[in-house]
């Protein structure tokens, strides 16, 4: 198995509720049968109905497992946008952006689905001009 996830897909109980929230927050989708793919630098974010993705994946029912999406941007005051923003779509801060153990600048924001999003800042982790990031080489620090 290659080292790569190619799509996300969260399961929501009104895709489109789901839909207008990220629309909201800048991000632009295409609906498939009642699907919405939004491109998402490398990969795709999928908002799909739970009752369908439970289905398709053979399961009764989803489970709540323990996961987050996470957004690195490139400052402290983009935390704070990015967060605000959110809130004003809908979304409940479950964590005001604060100072972070590494050095760096952070918070999180559950969406309308309770979907967990960490918007972060890290001076450890450059962000490419397209917004991709590589994860550095730890070794080297030591």
């Amino acid at each position: 198995m290659e080292q790569r996830i190619s799509l996300i897909t969260l399961g929501v109980a009104d895709v489109a509720r789901a839909k207008a929230f990220y629309e909201q927050l800048g991000w632009q989708g295409q609906e498939v049968e009642e699907t919405v793919f939004f491109q998402a630098g490398g990969l795709a974010l999928v908002l799909w109905g739970r009752d369908k993705l439970a289905d398709d994946a053979g399961v009764g029912e989803l489970g709540t497992g323990a996961m987050t999406l996470a957004q690195n941007v490139r400052s402290r005051a983009e935390v704070d946008e990015v967060i605000a923003t959110a809130t004003k779509a809908g979304a409940t801060v479950t964590k005001p952006a604060r100072e972070t153990f590494y050095g760096g600048y952070a918070g999180y924001f559950a969406d309308p689905d309770g979907h967990l999003w960490e918007i972060a800042w890290n001076p450890g982790f450059a962000l490419a001009e397209d917004g991709s990031l590589t994860v550095p080489d730890f070794s080297a620090t030591n």
